[in-house]
């Protein structure tokens, strides 16, 4: 088995699924604290209420879904999936009715 196909099985995608409640001042601070916690954590913004993070594996997957689970809000509905590499890119993505390519990401630096 070639490593570039190993490592499409082995790379991770974190993706954060959320609806958090807004109606009071403090629902909407919990909201921002959510994000801004998953943002300081290396996880991007992919639609409103979905946040995903690049991992070059399971390992290290791991220690950040451990780190989302430290920071969830006491309400709302909050999902975790973990998928591989080669999944993600098999998703088909569409602006409307109009095909996109799935999103390039870089080299991602991490520092224990």
């Amino acid at each position: 088995m070639n490593s570039s196909r190993y490592n499409a099985y082995r790379i991770m995608w974190i993706l954060i699924f959320f609806d958090l409640p807004t109606e009071t001042k403090r629902d909407r601070k919990i909201y921002t604290d959510f994000r801004k916690n998953l943002l300081k954590d290396g996880f991007s913004m992919f639609q409103f209420s979905i946040y995903l993070r690049h991992c070059p594996s399971k390992e290290t997957a791991d220690v950040h879904i451990n780190r989302v689970k430290r920071f969830l809000p006491e309400k709302g509905h909050i999902g975790i999936m973990c998928i591989t590499d080669k999944q993600f890119a098999n998703m088909e993505l569409f602006y409307g009715k109009k095909e996109e390519a799935t999103p390039e990401i870089g080299q991602q630096l991490e520092l224990f």
